[in-house]
């Protein structure tokens, strides 16, 4: 945990962005670091734990984080938690909270209210498209034999 408090003191003084870091941890190892790097890189999904995970993958070879630990200098975004779990690590350890975060404006709880929303009362619209189209990709998934399921 302190080398992602390190890593969100260190990189957002260096001017990579907001104060958050991340690290993903196997059998006791650091196997990948992780920071904001969202105005550096003008990536929105360039957050810490996304980082991290994506270094971790790349490391391991895999797609998935089984046995691994993420640490991360504060409480995972709705972003970086749909990533946490799609990752699959076994734990995840933070520091600073979401109430943190908000009070030096990194505030996601309208991120959260959003998700709760039916789609037509989303402030963002969204409107469904070419279903039928777009269905035999699908149809074309469902019978491979080869695929990897995940």
């Amino acid at each position: 945990m302190r080398e992602a408090i390190r890593l969100s003191l260190e990189k957002m003084q260096a001017g990579f962005g907001g104060p958050f870091g991340a690290v993903v941890v196997k059998d006791g190892q650091i196997i990948a670091r992780g920071f904001n790097q969202v105005t550096s890189t003008n990536d929105p999904t360039c957050h810490a734990e996304v980082d991290a995970i994506r270094k971790a993958c790349q490391a391991l070879g895999t797609f998935q984080l089984a046995g691994c630990d993420l640490y991360t200098s504060c409480e995972p975004c709705p972003m970086c938690l749909g990533a946490i779990y799609w990752a699959r690590p076994a734990r995840v350890f933070y520091a600073n909270t979401k109430a943190d975060a908000a009070a030096i404006g990194f505030d996601d709880q309208f991120i959260y209210d959003e998700i709760d929303k039916p789609l037509a009362e989303r402030t963002l619209p969204m409107q469904q498209l070419l279903r039928e189209e777009a269905a035999i990709s699908f149809q074309a998934w469902a019978s491979r034999e080869d695929r990897t399921e995940y």
